[in-house]
């Protein structure tokens, strides 16, 4: 039985090297990038049997990111797209140190994974895992993936499977109102809800102290959980009975893409095994933190570097 499937795009990413800017480069590294398949690497190096559920390309571009995912162990359950119009999406990243800062151009737009219906997945993949993890971003690719990730959600609901949903939302896919619309209508079918403190106000209209509302999410919408990131201030969370508080653990910023998603791998590793928020939490915190000093969106991480990262902080406090 795996343990985690999770559900979404993955691009390519092409950076040029050393912060050279995108009008002047004459080579890219290239890395694969996708927000549930970084979960899914980082669980899975965690301790976790994961697999990634997506639909791509049936080309070189296609197989490069399924050969990077089984690289570091993840199954993938991928829908090939054989049509003369398949589509690998892309997307390009220039890093800059301040004042330039980081700048991101999408090329995602009709790329395979918008086109996948609820019957191209195999029957049984998300009833049979223990949990299922998708984000914001999915359903904001087409109407068409939007109606797979509601049935997905009620597929594994209804069928015992505990659910995971990071809101991730992202300006250039839609706009905060027309994400509230969609993913309020998901909640019914999310035990653990995973969402910035910004996108909590902005998205969700929820402000005030970040424990206040994840309390109050997890009240009003009875899930299991809710975790509250914070940045560099740390990650709250909120149960029925309990509250946690985890602090941020010191990193570079040399690498901050694809944090968030380490995180919440970290925090599925020991959630979904021990069923404890604060070790939770603290795996995830720690993971996040490793993410922030390794090139690229995976977080190439082993158990041991995190254990040793957290044996010399404190741990999250319940109160």
């Amino acid at each position: 039985m795996t343990d985690l499937v999770t559900f979404g795009e993955t691009m390519l990413r092409l950076s040029p090297p050393q912060q050279e800017r995108l009008e002047t480069a004459d080579q890219y590294d290239v890395h694969i990038a996708g927000a549930e398949s970084n979960v899914a690497v980082a669980a899975q190096r965690l301790g976790l049997d994961t697999a990634w559920l997506s639909k791509l390309p049936n080309s070189p571009v296609g197989r490069r990111v399924t050969g990077e995912l089984r690289r570091h162990g993840v199954t993938v359950e991928v829908s090939w797209d054989d049509s003369d119009d398949g589509r690998q999406g892309t997307y390009y990243l220039e890093q800059g140190d301040v004042p330039r800062g980081n700048d991101v151009i999408y090329d995602r737009a009709g790329a395979s994974i918008t086109t996948l219906a609820t019957g191209e997945v195999p029957e049984g993949l998300v009833e049979d895992a223990d949990a299922l993890h998708t984000s914001g971003i999915t359903p904001a690719l087409s109407d068409r993936v939007e109606t797979t990730t509601a049935d997905l959600l009620e597929r594994a609901n209804d069928a015992g499977t505990t659910t995971c949903f990071d809101l991730n939302y992202r300006s250039k896919l839609w706009s905060h109102a027309e994400a509230r619309s969609v993913v309020t209508e998901l909640f019914p079918d999310i035990d653990v809800l995973v969402v910035a403190q910004r996108d909590a106000e902005q998205v969700l209209g929820r402000t005030g102290d970040a424990l206040d509302v994840a309390a109050s999410l997890t009240a009003d919408h009875g899930f299991d959980v809710t975790v509250v990131t914070r940045g560099a201030d740390g990650v709250v969370a909120a149960t029925a009975d309990d509250e946690y508080v985890q602090g941020s653990f010191e990193a570079s910023d040399a690498h901050p893409v694809g944090s968030g998603d380490s995180f919440v791998g970290g925090f599925l590793s020991q959630y979904l095994t021990t069923g404890s928020v604060p070790e939770g939490l603290e795996w995830g915190a720690a993971t996040a933190a490793l993410k922030r000093s390794v090139p690229g969106d995976i977080a190439v991480v082993s158990p041991s570097e995190v254990r040793e990262l957290i044996e010399g902080e404190t741990a999250a406090i319940s109160r």
